[in-house]
């Protein structure tokens, strides 16, 4: 069997809008990979943009046909996840990494990559899913106003080759998706990586700022989180806004 195809772009709006025009198309084969140097419409989680410097960061998109059915989708997101994550593991044992829920990268305490999953349905079908990663891989620095954004140039003094990274990521992750490891297994992987899991969080919703404990993340896809009057409550995505300014050590 050939290797999946490698589109490389400078410029593109982004690489998932790039990936999806060609699943609409019907030219799109299952591990086929956009990558570009850089993007004028980064998309990052809930409409966010996400931001990169051109040329320093990895910006990729894989087209995969998940195994999964539709209502596991959080076990579909959490085998890209630890795909990714195991990859960027082996780069460096100073890598100190874990996944903020639900599929952040961070090294050390801070951000270095994001995934942003979209799913393609026909019917009843789930036919495809585009896996969007932004991963800062050279960056010496980030601006000011981007405090808790980090690169793996920056946590371990090395230059990653990208291209490396590309393929890794790649073979990786389309492995994982047609077999799929059982969901205990999955989750206790996934639980095992959680940032500032038993520690303490500040979150917002529409009611205002509060603290919580954070405890495990749930098979679909909800993170469990103890308030401080005891009280377990499961939280969607989007419902709890992480407050990265505030973090009890």
């Amino acid at each position: 069997m050939s290797e999946p195809q490698i589109i490389e772009l400078d410029f593109t709006d982004s690489t998932n809008n790039y990936a999806m025009r060609l699943i609409d198309g019907n030219k799109a084969q299952p591990g086929l990979t956009i990558v570009a140097n850089g993007q004028t419409n980064g998309k990052g989680q809930r409409g966010k943009a996400w931001t990169d410097t051109p040329g320093q960061s990895l910006l990729m998109s894989i087209v995969v046909s998940p195994k999964h059915t539709l209502s596991e989708q959080f076990l579909f997101n959490t085998t890209v996840t630890l795909a990714i994550v195991n990859v960027l593991q082996k780069l460096d044992n100073d890598l100190n990494i874990n996944i903020k829920w639900p599929n952040d990268i961070i090294v050390g305490d801070k951000k270095a990559g994001g995934i942003l999953i979209e799913n393609v349905l026909r019917g009843s079908k789930w036919t495809h899913s585009v896996i969007g990663l932004g991963l800062n891989i050279l960056q010496d620095s980030f601006p000011a106003d981007l405090p808790h954004a980090t690169s793996l140039k920056i946590a371990t003094g090395k230059s990653f080759d990208k291209a490396v990274i590309l393929r890794a990521i790649r073979d990786a992750v389309c492995e994982a998706v047609p077999r799929p490891m059982p969901a205990y297994l999955l989750m206790q992987l996934y639980n095992g990586l959680l940032f500032r899991k038993g520690q303490k969080q500040t979150f917002s919703d529409a009611s205002g700022m509060w603290k919580a404990t954070i405890l495990h993340a749930n098979t679909d896809g909800t993170l469990a989180v103890q308030t401080e009057n005891g009280a377990i409550t499961n939280y969607l995505h989007g419902q709890a806004i992480w407050d990265y300014s505030n973090q009890d050590v």
